[in-house]
């Protein structure tokens, strides 16, 4: 176990998870990290190339649905360290089979992702899923194993926690409580076409929704009956009197300028919520 019963990873149990999450990557050999921006492979990206800069090599997909900040703070991460950084476009919205919007959408991205970094490289491609992952409906992960992509966090039994913990060990300071931020894609409900700039709009929404609430957790989910803003429940509870309403009205109009007139609410944050249809394992 990585964590204590009040959720805290120990000191001891990083030591022993760096220790192990090094000996993975030994076994690997030379690596090409799949970075997203997020806590999961940043962590990873900045623990393989200080054990071994030669040995580690970045691959980021810059993509719609790809949050423009995280981009960025890939960039900026790569130049502060020196990574060896390839920015590339996986080709996902060149896919029908991905812009349809099934309930494996998931699948079909990766499965772009890893074809080209696999066309870009002949290292050994590696990915931030982590434990918590494995009991979640993961798509991707098929198409991981597909290609022979690693999960190096998931051989050295590491979960989030620790991954987080790892972070701010690393002095990852501006991913270390990063909150979780899968692509933006997954706001569109199944069936819905993927719209590169609906997927912008999105982002923009999302955005404005941070800079006047401050939530810890935000969603602009688009669904076949308008748009609801999920918000965290403190910042729900941070929205009295009218100013739901008002914020609502704020994104609505942000959307009817950009040609998009949608009804927006605003309602309570539930993971995974835009997911319609298809089996869970």
């Amino acid at each position: 176990m990585m964590a204590t019963a009040s959720g805290r990873t120990t000191v001891t149990a990083v030591t022993a998870a760096t220790e192990r999450l090094a000996r993975v990557l030994d076994s690997i050999g030379p690596v090409a990290v799949a970075v997203s921006g997020g806590v999961d492979s940043m962590t990873l990206a900045a623990f393989a190339h200080r054990r071994a800069p030669g040995a580690a090599e970045m691959v980021h997909a810059a993509s719609p649905a790809v949050p423009a900040a995280a981009t960025a703070r890939v960039r900026a991460r790569a130049r502060a360290e020196g990574w060896a950084l390839s920015v590339v476009e996986a080709g996902e919205f060149a896919d029908p089979a991905y812009l349809a919007n099934p309930h494996d959408r998931c699948f079909h991205c990766k499965t772009n992702l890893y074809r080209t970094i696999g066309a870009l490289t002949a290292r050994t491609v590696v990915s931030g899923a982590n434990l918590d992952d494995l009991a979640d409906y993961r798509p991707g992960l098929a198409a991981a194993a597909r290609h022979g992509v690693r999960h190096p966090y998931v051989e050295a039994n590491i979960d989030k926690a620790c991954v987080r913990a790892l972070a701010a060990g690393l002095g990852l300071d501006e991913v270390a409580d990063l909150p979780a931020a899968p692509c933006l894609s997954s706001r569109v409900e199944t069936g819905i076409a993927i719209d590169a700039d609906m997927l912008r709009l999105i982002d923009a929404a999302e955005r404005f929704v941070r800079r006047r609430v401050r939530p810890d957790t935000v969603r602009c989910r688009l669904r076949g009956s308008g748009v609801v803003i999920e918000l965290d429940e403190p910042a729900l509870a941070r929205l009295e009197g009218g100013a739901a309403a008002s914020l609502a009205e704020a994104v609505a109009a942000m959307f009817a300028r950009a040609g998009a007139r949608r009804a927006v609410r605003v309602a309570p944050y539930v993971r995974g919520s835009a997911f319609v249809g298809g089996a869970r394992p």
